[in-house]
């Protein structure tokens, strides 16, 4: 299974392609960011967003896909920037016909680290150890895109023992 990580935002969109082998074993295939000038018009921001995200989707052929919900938004401009690039995002994937899953940032946290406050150095550096990486992964979005990543493969191994009536 091959899955895309995306960490949504319009500056800068971390995404991070991970494949889990048949003996369970995870393995980064590729991450990076997207990024975009903060002075060009909203438009051409999201449209580079989109371009860039389907350049990445057609190069690493995933399966499925999972993206961060957005969470808060202490500034409201900021919330609704981040809420449009997500959203060209997630057209992006499901034009891509990807299997989607969001995921809240806890429920990410608690994948990856058993605790769902941890903090990012904790989050980055259970990443590089998950995926038997020599450093972290940089910068710290593609990180995050990692770490997605792999919670949508742990949320899709939960799913295949509830479907085969383990979950009792």
């Amino acid at each position: 299974m091959r899955v895309l990580g995306v960490d949504p935002g319009t500056a800068t969109v971390g995404y991070g392609v991970v494949d889990e082998t048949e003996d369970g074993d995870l393995v980064a295939v590729k991450y990076g960011v997207i990024t975009t000038p903060a002075k060009m018009p909203m438009h051409d921001r999201l449209s580079i967003i989109h371009n860039e995200l389907r350049q990445v989707i057609d190069q690493t052929k995933p399966d499925r896909a999972g993206v961060e919900e957005l969470f808060f938004a202490k500034n409201v401009t900021t919330g609704i920037t981040v809420a449009q690039g997500r959203g060209v995002i997630l057209l992006t994937l499901a034009q891509a016909g990807l299997i989607i899953h969001e995921y809240k940032p806890h429920q990410i946290k608690q994948s990856i680290s058993g605790y769902g406050a941890a903090g990012k150095p904790q989050m980055q550096e259970m990443v590089r150890i998950l995926l038997n990486l020599d450093t972290i992964p940089s910068p710290d979005d593609a990180a995050d895109g990692l770490a997605i990543a792999i919670t949508d493969i742990h949320s899709a191994r939960l799913g295949d023992l509830t479907a085969d009536g383990y979950d009792s």
